[in-house]
């Protein structure tokens, strides 16, 4: 039987992604849609009436107030006014009772920008610069391989696609986050942007916390136990709105934008433009968050996502899969 800590020490494969599967063609053995929920569900469990992963979680309401910058960028709906918006943290994998003091597990942030008549656009983040499968196929080996517990095949595993490690490692070099609303959050797909004169600049995604990124020691996490981040939240808003400053980390020719476990060289240093304020100003019901789906393809004019990234392709068709079937069962 496959113990916790091996659960945990995969969650950090499993969250970032969600759901992913590939629709790009011409891929041998390729995933679907419903292999990835499968996979997910293989590892978790069935829940039904819950998503396949990032299955913990909390829905909120704010608003989006853009930057005089951000036009300059892109001329995107929600960087010439201030939105409404819909979002959601979480954490990682399909246990509905995941741990909130688990290090090894990505937070997640997606956002959902109201931009009026009925259109919106989608903001999915994570608590780490990257990814940890290079492909749909590999991501759901990588689930079986985990679900079938055995330490060797995993170790092979990783051994033949050390890429797979890189999240994890970024994880436990930081500390286990005392809030959601105190860690930074990473879009690990490159985007482009093209502003009303048609000039385009390659972009990551970086949401920076106001109050700071406090983080906990391992006897603190321990004291905290394993739900605390709902009660920590709703005293912080209480006291007022949670604010994210939204960034572009600046792309340049010859940066990559097909694997979502690289990072770009001297990443940390790159220049960045302050896109606005993310600002958090209430705790929903998780319903109003159930009645749709934060998709990682849904972007707006102004906005693309990268052509060659084949997680990326994947992840927003995998996650109308589990949609569905979640729908179906309550």
């Amino acid at each position: 039987m496959r113990s916790i800590n091996a659960r945990l020490g995969v969650l950090s494969a499993v969250i970032a992604l969600s759901l992913c599967a590939s629709t790009v063609a011409g891929i041998a053995q390729q995933a679907t849609p419903s292999d990835l929920v499968d996979a997910l569900n293989g590892l978790f469990g069935k829940h039904p009436g819950d998503r396949a992963a990032h299955t913990k979680g909390i829905c909120l309401s704010g608003k989006f107030t853009p930057s005089p910058e951000a036009p300059k960028l892109s001329k995107a709906a929600h960087f010439a006014k201030e939105v409404p918006i819909r979002a959601r943290f979480s954490l990682g994998g399909g246990d509905p009772n995941a741990p909130d003091n688990a290090q090894d597990n990505v937070r997640g942030f997606a956002i959902k920008f109201d931009l009026g008549n009925g259109a919106n656009t989608d903001l999915v983040t994570i608590s780490a610069p990257v990814f940890n499968a290079k492909t749909p196929e590999l991501f759901v080996e990588l689930l079986k391989t985990v679900a079938g517990g055995d330490k060797d095949k995993l170790n092979a595993f990783f051994a033949t696609h050390p890429e797979s490690t890189r999240q994890n490692a970024w994880l436990m070099s930081h500390p286990v986050p005392a809030s959601y609303a105190g860690v930074d959050y990473f879009g690990v797909h490159a985007f482009t942007f093209t502003n009303s004169a048609g000039e385009q600049t390659l972009v990551k995604y970086h949401l920076i916390p106001e109050a700071g990124e406090p983080g906990l020691t391992p006897d603190e996490a321990k004291a905290k136990g394993s739900d605390f981040y709902a009660d920590e939240l709703k005293e912080r808003l209480a006291k007022g709105p949670v604010v994210f400053d939204l960034v572009a980390l600046m792309g340049k020719k010859g940066d990559p934008t097909s694997d979502p476990t690289l990072r770009w060289d001297d990443e940390d240093n790159r220049p960045t433009t302050p896109l606005g304020k993310i600002s958090i100003e209430a705790i929903v019901p998780e319903a109003t968050c159930d009645a749709g789906i934060f998709l990682p393809a849904n972007v707006t004019d102004g906005i693309a996502g990268p052509a060659d990234d084949l997680i990326f392709a994947a992840r927003s068709p995998a996650y109308i899969v589990s949609f569905t079937r979640r729908k179906q069962t309550q």
